[in-house]
């Protein structure tokens, strides 16, 4: 299995601010990651068949002005939905991570219940809070999930930073995604069960949803932000794990982007 083949696209500009992360997080599981400018894509200069891992990374694109990720989503999905929707037939791999995660929503790409791609099913709100939230959180994983980035994952910690990350939907729509474990990852408390109590949930999620993905477990969104959990240290509690000399070589995090990477390697490659 060669992971260097592993070709992977971050797409930057109008806001976005975690690429240099999300790039890390790829290249240390031993991947090639490039970011690219949407300008770049919208102008032909690289196109989505070059890669195997599509990242929606987080920030705040466009200024949030219109509702989070909503202008980029149109501009992605207005000028470049047909070689998206050949990367979503060809099996690839797309992960949304907050920003990006809303801005799959509102492409249509997750929840895609009953294979409806291109049509927005879900949203992330405002938080129940009012308030922007900076903090670390716990979430439980669905194991029955077919989400290819959490296989192996029972419960994982990670940071979140958002203002609008509640997520909604119709409840026909909740009903599926739970009938289809479709349901990643749930807001949790320190036990590792899923809770609806403040600020364990940090924005009133439906059914604590943290992360949700497509059908085929190949499109991931989620709210978290696993990419700034790479190492021990970037945890607020590195200082107790190192006396207890229990400090681990990697952050929780880089088991979601090791996860895709042996995926693509295996499969796409």
């Amino acid at each position: 299995m060669d992971c260097s083949k592993v070709k992977v696209l971050i797409i930057t500009g109008f806001g976005l601010n975690c690429e240099k992360e999300t790039a890390a997080a790829f290249t240390s599981n031993g991947a090639s990651a490039e970011q690219v400018h949407l300008n770049d894509l919208l102008n032909g200069k690289h196109r989505l068949d070059e890669y195997h891992i599509l990242a929606f990374i987080g920030g705040f694109s466009f200024g949030d002005h219109l509702g989070a990720g909503t202008v980029f989503a149109n501009r992605v999905k207005f000028n470049l939905r047909d070689q998206l929707e050949k990367f979503v037939a060809d099996g690839k791999l797309i992960i949304g991570i907050c920003n990006g995660f809303q801005t799959l929503t509102r492409l249509g790409l997750v929840p895609a219940v009953d294979g409806e791609y291109f049509k927005q099913q879900a949203a992330l709100a405002h938080n129940d809070s009012g308030v922007f939230r900076d903090d670390w959180i716990h979430l439980t994983t669905n194991e029955d999930s077919p989400c290819v980035f959490t296989q192996g994952i029972k419960n994982i910690r990670m940071p979140i930073r958002h203002g609008e990350g509640k997520f909604v939907a119709e409840q026909d729509i909740i009903d599926k995604l739970e009938a289809n474990n479709q349901v990643v990852f749930r807001y949790a408390d320190a036990n590792g069960k899923a809770t609806d109590k403040f600020p364990m949930n940090p924005n009133g999620s439906l059914n604590s949803i943290a992360g949700i993905c497509d059908p085929s477990g190949r499109i991931f969104g989620l709210m978290p932000h696993p990419e700034a959990f790479l190492s021990p240290y970037n945890a607020p509690d590195w200082t107790v794990s190192k006396l207890k000399g229990e400090l681990p070589e990697k952050g929780e995090g880089s088991i979601i982007f090791e996860n895709a990477v042996k995926f693509a390697a295996e499969n796409l490659v």
